[in-house]
């Protein structure tokens, strides 16, 4: 091409490239597909993803304002794409596909933040954003204010470099009658929850005979807000009663105080609800986990029969840093198999996974819960400290774990039965 041709050329494309941008119609047209800021990205921030990632939480940075945003964009782009965040790792095609409190973007919404970040992530219209949310006090419960709350006895001060460190302590919850439990809270102090991996709560008291009594009371986990108990279902706390608290401490680098509390909603006294929930490790792998050195998905498998008909309520998975997957199934006594769940693993969240009311999992008398986990022991997992190492159960990050807890509560069979029957005649509505 001679350079006047190339000029020419290239005048024209110019004029072309001119007489599109002068079109008015297409100028609008654009404007109107391209999202924005204002208008399509953050209300998807404000539902899924603000109440964490705001200043003193738990976030490393805050996304309320797109001055926040901006710099970050890209990667909320890529942490999306693969559902890393929000934290929600169900597996959308697999069992129980309604949950209570599912905080995951939909397809579409990944969608839109990608687009908008693919057009230079423009902030848009100041007046199409929708006014600021209401930001939960970090000190606020999310169970409501507790009618009884418990403490540690002592104030603990972690270390700006220890080990990890592992807090065995009781309380005395000074109750002086026996209460049904409507909903419990564990918290750690305001300022604390970087250092706090996870507390467990149980609960012993004296039995009338002089034996002891007791049960699991809660636990916590970054990603849990607490436990709400369906309509009807309630744990039983009894006068005299002392609190276990179970806490694993990890340093961040500063020095930091924690005195992590326990907050109880009762039923009204003398009230005995209809069912009393259990809440229990499942497929519990203390002397049979076993992960070689170099291998990708090595598996455990624990088993829990109910004795009585059921419902399950929810379940948290519980593994560590080599933690990949987890699939909890129903092998009723007839020999169907059901999945109820399969979630991916991130040792950074404990996420409790509470079945919508019409969705929980019904399970005749003598179904074997049946939990499954893997675990990657190579380098290609990132958070592998030392792939060339064997792996078995203990308490410490580097070690691993392999089980769910289960919630569930029992109940008769005509019972059981007529929920059967009416779950029947709503699905043959829809």
């Amino acid at each position: 091409m001679t350079f006047h041709r190339f000029v020419r050329h290239s005048w024209f494309a110019v004029l072309v490239v001119g007489i599109v941008l002068g079109i008015p119609g297409l100028v609008g047209a654009q404007d109107e597909v391209a999202p924005t800021f204002t208008k399509d990205v953050l209300p998807i921030l404000q539902r899924s993803c603000q109440q964490c990632h705001r200043p003193g939480s738990v976030a490393p940075m805050s996304l309320l304002t797109y001055e926040e945003v901006r710099p970050w964009a890209r990667a909320i782009r890529d942490r999306t794409a693969q559902r890393e965040m929000p934290p929600w790792y169900v597996e959308r095609n697999v069992g129980v596909r309604q949950f209570k409190e599912d905080p995951s973007l939909t397809d579409a919404e990944i969608s839109i933040i990608a687009s908008w970040v693919d057009v230079g992530a423009p902030r848009g219209n100041p007046e199409d954003a929708p006014p600021p949310i209401a930001l939960e006090s970090l000190d606020e419960w999310r169970i409501g204010t507790p009618e009884w709350i418990v403490e540690l006895p002592e104030e603990q001060t972690i270390g700006d470099v220890d080990a990890d460190r592992w807090l065995d302590m009781w309380a005395d919850s000074r109750l002086t009658e026996d209460r049904y439990i409507k909903a419990v809270e564990t918290k750690p102090s305001p300022g604390s929850y970087p250092v706090v991996h996870h507390v467990a709560t149980s609960m012993r008291w004296e039995e009338e005979d002089g034996e002891e009594g007791g049960g699991f009371l809660n636990e916590y986990a970054m990603g849990k807000n607490g436990d709400i108990f369906p309509d009807g279902t309630g744990r039983l706390i009894k006068a005299g009663t002392q609190i276990r608290f179970n806490i694993h401490y990890s340093s961040i680098g500063e020095e930091t105080k924690d005195r992590t509390r326990v907050g109880l909603q009762f039923y009204p006294a003398g009230y005995v609800p209809e069912r009393v929930l259990i809440s229990r490790h499942v497929g519990d792998s203390f002397d049979t986990l076993d992960i070689p050195a170099g291998t990708e998905n090595a598996r455990s498998d624990g088993y829990y029969v109910l004795p009585e008909p059921t419902q399950v309520t929810g379940f948290q998975p519980h593994m560590h840093i080599r933690g990949k997957r987890m699939c909890v199934e129903a092998i009723h006594p007839s020999g169907v198999i059901e999945t109820l769940s399969c979630t991916g693993h991130n040792f950074g969240w404990h996420i409790v996974y509470n079945y919508a009311d019409g969705e929980a999992p019904l399970l005749p008398a003598g179904s074997i819960l049946h939990v499954m986990g893997w675990h990657d022991n190579t380098a290609s997992n990132r958070y592998n400290p030392d792939p060339k190492n064997w792996v078995g159960f203990g308490n410490r990050s580097i070690d691993d774990m392999s089980f769910a807890w289960m919630s569930f509560y029992h109940m008769p069979q005509e019972v059981f039965d007529q929920k059967l029957l009416d779950r029947s005649r709503l699905s043959n509505n829809n």
